[in-house]
Order: structure tokens, then C-alpha cells, then sequence
């Protein structure tokens, strides 16, 4: 189908964005690759009178490497699998977003718009959550910093007020010990379950460990609890399964096309232990 009629506005600053959306409301929206909301549009699922394209401000680009990363919103999939310090500092960016999609998505899908949205099948918000990421949020009333952890309220709902533009997301640079599992059914679609999953060690123990899961909740699910599992542990079988038990305990799948619920468990628990094996391997 084709979308109803709009105003199509390209701004090349983040103070023209923010003064649009403050002029019309619910009656403007953003678009950063477009791969989210404009299929909603085709289908008439969402209708709006102003879009606001992202591209031209440079300000939402860029990748800076140090003990913290920033990342700009606007940058691409395929902008995370070509930086070279960014696959030395934070491999487990690159090694999710291969996973997503294909390469056309990946060339014109951006970091923040995959984290934005709040939708529970893609793959950047568990992730971030992983990493304990920082997300800077900018609009009429200045700039303000939301955890990974606190941002996701329900299905598309997040802490993002409609007139504020995800500008970046920061995070410490992350240990060696990473690795992210998915499972899906087909090349390009949402996962059935998928793991991140990062580990430090020191004396041959794990001592500090990260996991959070994808499209097992309405929200992405940061389990603490698996995490805290693993610690002290050589990454044994009763430790695994012991983090595997608690994120069991935090998840809560519902049954659609990728499964019935104790299928997306089995799935859960599967590429849960092979994305800690593969962690503990790279520490």
C-alpha cells in the first residue's frame, strides 16, 4: 500500500528537530532507516502529517573509542561491522550486528533507531542492556541520560518522551569475554531467542558476568540474577545451569508464529549455554 499523504521535512540540525516536533506534536514523527516505521505507514498502521528525516544531521553520527564509547544514534549496522577500533574495543557489536537482518537492512538501519523503537524482537536492546549502556536524550528542555536498564516500559513503550531525540549511547568498554547467540528461523527475521552475554575473569573464575536476553518478554530481560549465577564459578556445569535456571525465572515468552512457550524456553536455555561457553572461551 501507500502511506497517506505527509509533509516531508530534512533538517540538518538537532535544534530544527527538536523545534518541529515541539510545533506539531503526536502529528510528527522521526525516521532515522526508516525500517520500523514506514512499513507501518504502507499499511496505514500508522498515520502521521509531519516526518522528520535524520540523515542530514551530522551531529547523531560518529564513533569515539576510549575507556567509555560513544556511538552516535544515526550510525549504521553496517558502520558498526567496518570500524576498526570499535571490533577491537567491543567485538560483541559487530558479532550481533552481523546477525541482523541482511546487508541491505544493515547498510541503511542505524544503532538508534534499533534501540528507539522499543520493540521486543530487535537485537540492540538486549545488548545494550548487556553492556549497561547510558542512552542521551535531547529536547526542549535540555539533555538528559536514561540507563539501558530503566529505558524499556512495555512493547514500543520506553522512557523517551515524544518530543526527545535519542542523540547517542555511551558504555564502558566491555572485557573479552563476549559473545552473542540467536536463533532465528530464517535469514532476516526476528530471533526466536537470543543471548548476550559478557565475562571478566581473574584467577581463572569468572568475576563479573552480564546477561540479557531478546524477544523472550515484552521488553528485553537484563537478568541479573544468571549473571550473579556465574560469578566465582569456572563456568561448570552447575553454575551454567544455575544461570540458566534464574533466566528461565526472569523471561516470560508468549506463543506466536516462532513457537509455543516451552519451545521458546528450550530455545532460551540452548543459546543461553552456548553464548556462555563462547564468552568463557574468549576471557
Amino acid at each position: 500500500m501507500i502511506p497517506a499523504a505527509f509533509e516531508y521535512h530534512r533538517p540538518s540540525e538537532l535544534s530544527a528537530v527538536i523545534a518541529l516536533l515541539s510545533e506539531h506534536g503526536d502529528e510528527a514523527r522521526v525516521v532515522a532507516g526508516g525500517h520500523s516505521l514506514i512499513p507501518m505507514m504502507k499499511l496505514r498502521m500508522a498515520a502521521l502529517d509531519h516526518l522528520i528525516d535524520l540523515r542530514d544531521i551530522a551531529e547523531l553520527r560518529g564513533i569515539e573509542v576510549g575507556a567509555t564509547i560513544r556511538i552516535g544514534a544515526m550510525t549504521t549496522q553496517h558502520e558498526l561491522l567496518t570500524h576498526a577500533g570499535l571490533a577491537e574495543a567491543a567485538p560483541i557489536l559487530a558479532e550481533a550486528a552481523r546477525q541482523i537482518a541482511d546487508p541491505q537492512v544493515r547498510y541503511l538501519g542505524t544503532l538508534g533507531g534499533n534501540v528507539a523503537n522499543g520493540d521486543p524482537g530487535n537485537d540492540m536492546p538486549g545488548l545494550m542492556q548487556c553492556l549497561d549502556a547510558r542512552f542521551t536524550l535531547t529536547g526542549p528542555d535540555g539533555t538528559r541520560e536514561v540507563a539501558a536498564r530503566d529505558f524499556y516500559e512495555a512493547a514500543y513503550m520506553t522512557a523517551r518522551e515524544d518530543d526527545e531525540i535519542l542523540v547517542a549511547i555511551t558504555f564502558p568498554r566491555p572485557g573479552a569475554g563476549h559473545a552473542y547467540e540467536k536463533q532465528k528461523r530464517k535469514i532476516g527475521d526476528y530471533a526466536t531467542a537470543a543471548a548476550a552475554v559478557q565475562l571478566e575473569a581473574a584467577d581463572s573464575k569468572v568475576s563479573a558476568a552480564s546477561i540479557a536476553m531478546t524477544n523472550l518478554s515484552d521488553v528485553p530481560v537484563w537478568s541479573a540474577a544468571a549473571g550473579a549465577a556465574l560469578v566465582g564459578s569456572a563456568c561448570g556445569t552447575p553454575a551454567v545451569e544455575a544461570a540458566v535456571a534464574a533466566m528461565l525465572a526472569d523471561i516470560d515468552p508468549v506463543e506466536d508464529s516462532r513457537g509455543p512457550v516451552e519451545f521458546k524456553k528450550h530455545v532460551a536455555a540452548t543459546v543461553l549455554r552456548r553464548a556462555i561457553a563462547r564468552a568463557w572461551s574468549r576471557v
